[in-house]
């Protein structure tokens, strides 16, 4: 299900690195629809998606290399308005008859540009900051371009040519190291593509609803919830779409964090009055994982069986078997599945680990054009609580995946305790929001340790927070070392069996957010 139809569309043409993902957020923060394409697409495919415009996206290659990516010449004579940022910039001037050459020397980094009026420069003061990084440069724009702005290292920092509604900047306006980016944008998306800035949380719900209403009609709905946003945004939705239609299951397979439990089934009866299962199957869970310690396996094994269960209970549901399925799949799980319309291609670290191909429910998605953030707007204008609107992403395996090695019960109750204390003083420090997600792992290992006058041998904790926009890229949190310090001493002092405590600054990548 998608509700891209029902807004302006700007395509953001991807040549590589994480450009076109950055701009394609930066689009909807101007509340215009964006959806990221590969190079490869065609004139035809364009016109079929009829979008409002499009952004050539940067990439790591030269124009001059070979096997470079290009796009089909055909799409500048679509007329429908095209904005080139750096590489994009340079192959929209090669492809129309300008020149690009390597400089001397690069630019990289900040660079103040001079230039004014036009389109892009509408309004906006006659010196400006931007961020550069490039090797090759626009040495001569192509016939019809008039010339905005220039540097010594770029002769064609910036160009437009509006009568064919063709736009061209070296640097990056996407990137927050150039202060006016944004408005450079908003004038490339409002003036040139006369693009209507209606993708807010208002309007995506009433297009949702819309779009769930049409696809369910009568039919009886399930939603599994796992506790986080995404599922707890998405069952939201379909139950202002469809009402009593909606049953949700929460299948509790026993690894969730401190709490937690108990707060999706206070939210849901309670406050959202949604009608809520609560299966209890912590046993069942762990007795299928006994003695497991393939990562992977671990991950098959938590889903399939969470679908068996989730199965199970919906056979039994008093008002009759249930045709659809709720999947809080979003734009970034898209993404990284391929662009894939089906759910069962998406990568084991999302949701429960992955839909058995043998599953009976035709899905609805009604988040898959949403990227985090946007779902936890939509959140906020449903009304639902801060602590479930603002939870860190948390893996559908649970502390499962945070538990290195065999899954026990014994296991599980020391990283949860752990887990706590952690999530515990960042929320006391007040940066719970502005991390990405924070959480403790256990390590199969044993290391020696002193505590009074005894020797210990226990198990070592690893404290892991990461900053990030989406998941696809992060870095690691540089949490005050008094924080760190306050967090080790009460992990060792409170969790008996944990006597050393460890900080992960690994980022993603080469290292993933998750341990395993």
């Amino acid at each position: 299900m998608s509700i891209a139809d029902d807004f302006d569309r700007v395509l953001v043409v991807d040549f590589g690195a994480q450009y076109a993902k950055l701009i394609a957020r930066r689009v909807r923060e101007c509340r215009v629809f964006s959806e990221i394409v590969s190079h490869d697409i065609t004139a035809a495919q364009v016109r079929e998606k009829r979008p409002k415009g499009i952004i050539l996206s940067g990439g790591p290659k030269s124009v001059h290399e070979p096997g470079a990516p290009l796009i089909d010449p055909a799409i500048f004579e679509s007329g429908v308005p095209i904005l080139g940022i750096c590489y994009g910039h340079q192959l929209m001037a090669q492809t129309l008859g300008g020149a690009v050459a390597k400089g001397a020397a690069g630019e990289f980094g900040r660079t103040v540009v001079t230039g004014t009026g036009g389109v892009l420069f509408d309004g906006l003061p006659g010196e400006q900051t931007v961020w550069m990084s490039h090797n090759d440069a626009v040495t001569t724009a192509p016939a019809g371009f008039r010339l905005l702005a220039g540097t010594a290292a770029s002769p064609v920092a910036a160009m437009e040519d509006p009568e064919r509604g063709l736009f061209g900047v070296q640097f990056h306006p996407e990137v927050g190291h150039t202060p006016l980016g944004i408005d450079i944008l908003k004038n490339f998306l409002y003036t040139a593509c006369d693009c209507r800035p209606t993708w807010t949380a208002t309007g995506v719900i009433e297009t949702v609803i819309d779009a769930v209403r049409a696809q369910v009609g009568g039919d009886r709905v399930v939603c599994g919830l796992s506790g986080g946003v995404d599922s707890a945004v998405a069952a939201a939705l379909v139950h202002k779409a469809v009402g009593d239609q909606l049953t949700c299951i929460y299948v509790d397979h026993g690894m969730m964090r401190s709490g937690e439990s108990e707060q999706v089934v206070d939210t849901f009866r309670r406050n959202l009055s949604i009608d809520l299962i609560h299966s209890k199957s912590e046993d069942r869970f762990l007795a299928k994982l006994s003695g497991v310690t393939d990562p992977e396996q671990k991950r098959k094994i938590i889903g399939t069986e969470f679908i068996r269960v989730f199965e199970e209970v919906a056979a039994d549901i008093e008002r009759g078997p249930a045709r659809f399925l709720v999947q809080g799949t979003l734009y970034p799980d898209v993404i990284e599945s391929g662009g894939s319309t089906s759910a069962s291609l998406i990568k084991t670290h999302h949701n429960v680990g992955g839909l058995p191909d043998d599953m009976k429910f035709e899905l609805v998605e009604p988040l898959r054009d949403l990227f985090k953030d946007e779902v936890r707007r939509v959140g906020e204008e449903l009304g639902l609580p801060e602590e479930i609107v603002w939870r860190q992403p948390f893996p559908g395996p649970g502390l499962a995946v945070r538990i290195i090695g065999e899954v026990t019960l014994e296991r599980l109750e020391l990283v949860r305790a752990a887990d706590a204390i952690v999530v515990g003083e960042i929320t006391k420090a007040g940066l719970y929001k502005q991390i990405w997600q924070s959480f403790a792992v256990l390590l199969p290992v044993r290391s020696v340790g002193v505590m009074g006058d005894d020797r210990t041998y226990g198990n070592p904790v690893v404290v892991r927070a990461v900053t990030s926009e989406d998941a696809m890229t992060a870095d690691w949190a540089r949490l005050d070392h008094e924080l760190l310090e306050t967090i080790a001493n009460r992990i060792v002092a409170e969790v008996p069996g944990i006597n050393r405590v460890t900080y992960d600054i690994s980022s993603k990548p080469p290292a993933t957010i998750e341990w395993e």
